[in-house]
This record gives structure tokens, sequence and C-alpha cells, in this order.
């Protein structure tokens, strides 16, 4: 039997904050099990919530400074996580913060040193899960499959809806996943635009009224018609998505309504039916979920624990790292698209020898 302890690191594209998971992990008789320590969120001052939202505009010492910078900082989040909690992990396993997101020309880039990590928590640090994966003309994402098929085998699709939306599932001896569309990423930019973080329980939305021409245009974007491996990054959104949509003299309400059905209709013509785990924050936007089950009705959404909804993608990526410590591929070709499966990730050591 194996078994170690891991601490997972996940910053998603909706600035939310940074979640840490520490997890013990256990691979006994070929089966997966884990148990979930502690887990917590922190949301970002508002200095370091600017420079992630603005990242790509840096000339580049800027960015190499904020590289460096942010990574110190997340050591320091994740020392004080362990003091606090008296925790004593074997690994560190970070995702960063994606800033840019370009597998078409074989870049991708998650900003937050693994080495300022591991200096400062003294524990050994994995991250940039991402960049072999694309290096083989794989997507580099979604990475959050492989955890869902052996830490959640009991659902017949695994549905994420953080910044963007994206599912995984058996097909066959495989497994698939893509991005589906965006989710937080687009909502949260209007809310935050008359100073809401978020919709809570989707009620904005609830009051608005859906823009049938915009939902058409929307719906019609050639994302949606592309077939086989796919991802999406905020590149896409802000070029395609937020400035369609400000095209629109509507109401925040209406814009917020009119996205959430679009939403509601990617998802739904994307599952067949059965049993589906819904996480991620757009799992709390109850007026989201109920257009979910009105264009969905064969499926069968489950809302977990909120230690699950809220906490899963770093839990995966704590298990990511903890297949890199067992140098197990954590990168599946038959998701991302990749030349073959890799084991992703850079480690940097941080114990003292």
């Amino acid at each position: 039997m194996v078994e170690k302890t891991v601490i997972g690191l996940m910053s998603g594209t909706s600035l939310d904050g940074l979640d840490l998971c520490c997890v013990t992990f256990r691979y006994n008789n070929g089966n997966w099990e884990y148990d979930i320590l502690k887990a917590e969120d922190e949301a970002y001052p508002e200095e370091i919530k600017q420079k992630l939202a603005n990242a790509q505009n840096m000339s580049a010492l800027e960015y190499a400074l904020f590289n460096s910078d942010y990574g110190i900082y997340l050591g320091q989040r994740v020392k004080a996580f362990i003091d606090r909690n008296g925790l004593k992990p074997d690994l560190i396993a970070s995702h960063g913060h994606t800033i840019f997101h370009q597998p078409g020309i074989r870049f991708t880039a998650q900003i937050g040193s693994g080495a300022g990590i591991a200096a400062e928590t003294e524990v050994d640090c994995v991250c940039d899960f991402r960049t072999t994966d694309v290096a083989l003309h794989g997507q580099g994402a979604p990475l959050v499959p492989i955890g869902d098929r052996a830490l959640f085998a009991a659902y017949d699709y695994c549905l994420n809806m953080g910044g963007f939306s994206n599912i995984s599932f058996d097909s066959g001896e495989y497994r698939s996943a893509y991005d589906i569309s965006p989710v937080n990423y687009v909502m949260n930019h209007y809310t935050r635009s008359i100073g809401l973080e978020y919709d809570k329980d989707g009620e904005m939305a609830r009051s608005g009224k859906v823009c049938e021409e915009l939902l058409d245009r929307l719906n019609g974007l050639e994302f949606y018609s592309q077939k086989g491996p796919k991802s999406l990054g905020r590149e896409w959104v802000e070029n395609e998505v937020i400035p369609l949509i400000d095209s629109y003299e509507i109401s925040i309400e209406d814009k917020l309504c009119t996205f959430c059905e679009h939403v509601a209709v990617q998802i739904g013509s994307n599952i067949k039916g059965g049993k589906v785990l819904l996480t991620g924050g757009g799992a709390l936007n109850k007026y989201l979920v109920e257009r979910m089950s009105a264009r969905a009705p064969q499926c069968e959404y489950v809302v977990p624990d909120k230690m699950t909804v809220n906490f899963k993608e770093a839990l995966i990526f704590a298990f990511l790292g903890m297949l890199y410590m067992c140098d197990v591929p954590n990168c599946l070709a038959s998701v991302t698209g990749a030349k073959f499966n890799c084991v992703g990730g850079a480690l940097y050591k941080g114990r003292k020898r």
C-alpha cells in the first residue's frame, strides 16, 4: 500500500481566491482512496487580484517579477495553513494561476513560482502541470478527468463549473473530457462592474429576461461546433464573448439571465442523461442549476457536500501531485489530444538536505 499526504493549491480564472486542500491518498489493492484532512479558501488581497487580472499586459520584466512574488506569496499562505492546522505534508501540488492558454500555438502559462513555494514552506513542490502536454500537441486541459475517473467513478458524468465548465465521462475504454463553455468568468465580470463579487444564488439573473437574439448568437459561436479535444482560455472570452454581449444595450440582469440560459443550453447539449456530479462555484448558483435541469430533464444533477463542491479541483491537483510522486501519467492523451499520456509537472525541492 502506498500512502502520502499532499496539499493541493488551486486558483481559478474567476479570481475568487486561493483554495488549499490537504489530502491523504492511499493506493490499496488497485484502488485509490482519499481523506481530506483540512481545506480552506482565502480571498485575494486587492493588489494580488488586480495583478492577476492584468498580468497578460505586463512587460516581460514585470511578469517575471510577479511570477516570483506570487510564488512567494503562495508559499507564505501554504506555510500559514500548515502551521495553523498542524499538517505534515509530503508534497505541495500547485496549479498556479492561468495567464495565457493558447495550445494551438503550443503555449500555456500558469504563473506562480514553484521554487518560491518550496523555499517558503521547506516542502517539495510540483507545479506547471500543463506545459508538457501542450508541448506534445495536447490542449493541456482539462486535467481533472484523471481524478474524476479514479476518485468519483460512481457518477456517469463529472461536471465542474468554475470560471469555465468542463465535463468528463467514460467513453468505452477511454476517458473523454473537454471544456464546454465559460461560466463564472463571464458572470463575475458583470457583477464586479457594479461592485459585487458574484450573483448570489443567481437572483440577479432570475430577475432578468432572456434576450433571444443574443442567446442565438452566443450559441452560434464557432467553438461550440468544434469536435475533438478542446479547451477554453480567457483570451477567447475577452475577444469573442464579452464584446458580443456588450454589443446589446440591455441591463446587467438581462445579460446574466441570457448568459445563464446559454450555459444551460450548452451543458444540456453535451449530456445524454444519467447521474451528474456537479461541483465548482456554479453549482451554488440555484437559478443556473434550475435552468440546466429544465434544459436536460433526463439528467440527475447531484450537488454534493460543500467541501466537495468548493475544493474538488484543489483535491484533484493534489492527486495529480500524488501521481507525479508515483511516476504515473497524470495527463490523459484521450482527453487532451496529445501524442501520448505523460507525467506532467516540474519538481522543486524544498526540504533541507
